[in-house]
């Protein structure tokens, strides 16, 4: 008798863990379940938006009849490009952006480092005889920051103001890897006359190298500025800028910068911000200013967007989205808070759920693999039934729409953009998008708790390889 006892006991401390890990398997699928749902919900009023828009307020994207690439702007157009270890696409980006906008009004401003020769000497390269671009080296030693870079490009177009006399009409921001559209800048000069910061579209270039890794930006960027900043804009929200294809009023950067300097931050763009430009669009909304998402089409169809190769590793896709989670989910909490209207505080949220969404993502690929053991345990007489109960029932049904409904939605959105193979392949690299979120979301936690206990902030850019100016110039 006190053998069989002691076996039973035995036995009880060994069934304890699975069941325990059942009770862990319901627990779990019900708070996942529970937080898919709600982000279903937020999702879908963003898609009933979008449905009222096009349905009820005769929404469609604009489509200009005439090439206006060459047309006058309404004043001088200052054009900011920071650079750090830039010296292999920056030369493409300089030399199309000048072939594309002619206006004699246009003043590029790239701003370099004396310790990074190779940029330096690529710009001058490219420049050329051309007198509208400006070179300016910075007197700090690189990297600083890409907001410490542009306020010294900001500094430099004062010196230039004050030299000529003429106040430039806008600043448009873009990257050292950006291919702009020739309609862009007259386009943006003209939508600045009723607002004080404009935003096209990012149209990220199809890699046929990397069509996971890569392609999974084709399809991120499209439905947000296909539909989600669309959505935006028609309610009136503050707009976050992108960082490239991104034009601000003259006036608007100088009521910014006078209230970074009562911060005794020096000029308008936060140096100590990894998202700087997402940071400078809601600034103006909440400085009462107007913002405008222009998705606009050319005679040919094209749209009108900034066009830019993005990385093709998984750690460099990663690092760059670390660096876009840190700033907006973190940094943007503690600098700006909860600030507008309910709308406002709405998209703030919907900005910041990303390391939310990353846990909610981890947890469901966890139960993907704890789920079949345990369910092997089970026929093995090791584990009881799955617990189970009808709102978990109903939640999971919930969530079975949601996933349908947003893999619809991905593929209709890039293949209207991208064409049909790239929409069915957009639908496959749901997953590889989940995955990249989930590793990105927890070195953005520990990168922020690092930053709180003052690591210093520097520039940590995605290095760039290749330009769609080379594309372009490969199939010439």
């Amino acid at each position: 008798m006190e053998f069989a006892a002691h076996n039973v006991g035995r036995l009880s401390e060994h069934l304890a863990l699975p069941r325990g890990l059942r009770l862990a398997e319901y627990e779990l699928t019900l708070f996942a379940a529970f937080w898919f749902v709600v982000g279903m919900l937020d999702e879908l009023a963003i898609d009933l938006a979008y449905v009222w828009l096009r349905v009820f307020r005769g929404y469609r994207t604009q489509r200009l009849s005439a090439n206006g690439a060459a047309e006058p702007l309404r004043g001088p157009a200052a054009v900011f490009i920071p650079a750090w270890h830039e010296a292999a696409v920056i030369g493409a980006t300089i030399s199309h952006m000048l072939k594309v906008w002619p206006q004699a009004e246009l003043r590029l401003y790239v701003g370099c480092y004396a310790n990074d020769a190779d940029t330096l000497l690529a710009v001058m390269a490219a420049a050329g005889s051309d007198h509208r671009l400006r070179l300016v080296v910075h007197d700090q030693t690189g990297p600083s920051t890409k907001g410490d870079c542009l306020n010294r490009l900001y500094q430099a177009l004062h010196c230039d103001e004050a030299r000529s006399g003429q106040t430039a009409h806008m600043v448009v921001i873009h990257d050292a890897e950006d291919m702009v559209h020739p309609q862009a800048l007259a386009l943006m000069a003209a939508a600045l006359d009723q607002a004080d910061f404009v935003q096209i579209p990012v149209r990220p270039e199809p890699e046929r190298s990397a069509w996971w890794i890569a392609g999974h930006y084709l399809d991120e960027f499209t439905e947000s500025h296909a539909r989600a900043m669309v959505v935006r804009d028609a309610l009136g929200a503050a707009l976050p800028a992108a960082g490239v294809g991104c034009a601000f009023a003259r006036a608007m950067l100088d009521r910014l910068s006078r209230f970074h300097l009562q911060q005794a931050l020096p000029g308008p763009f936060a140096a100590d911000c990894l998202t700087e430009d997402y940071e400078l669009g809601l600034l103006v909304a909440h400085h009462g200013g107007q913002s405008r998402f222009l998705r606009v089409r050319d005679a040919s169809g094209a749209l009108i967007a900034t066009r830019s190769c993005f990385p093709v590793t998984l750690h460099e896709a990663v690092r760059q989205k670390t660096r876009w989670l840190h700033g907006i989910a973190f940094q943007s909490w503690d600098r700006l808070g909860w600030q507008g209207n309910v709308i406002d505080i709405w998209m703030a949220l919907r900005d910041r759920r990303g390391p939310l969404a990353a846990l909610i993502l981890a947890i469901a690929y966890f139960l993907l693999l704890l789920s079949p053991l345990l369910e092997a345990a089970r026929h093995w007489g090791l584990v009881g039934d799955r617990l189970a109960s009808p709102q978990l029932y109903g939640l999971a049904r919930l969530c079975l729409f949601a996933m349908i409904w947003r893999a619809l939605l991905r593929l209709v959105f890039t293949t209207r953009e991208y064409g049909l193979h790239e929409g069915l392949r957009a639908v496959l690299r749901i997953p590889v998008a989940n995955v990249i979120a989930i590793m990105s979301a927890r070195r953005a936690v520990f990168a922020y708790l690092r930053s709180l206990a003052g690591k210093r902030l520097v520039w940590d850019k995605t290095a760039h390889h290749d330009h769609p100016a080379f594309r372009l110039a490969s199939a010439d």
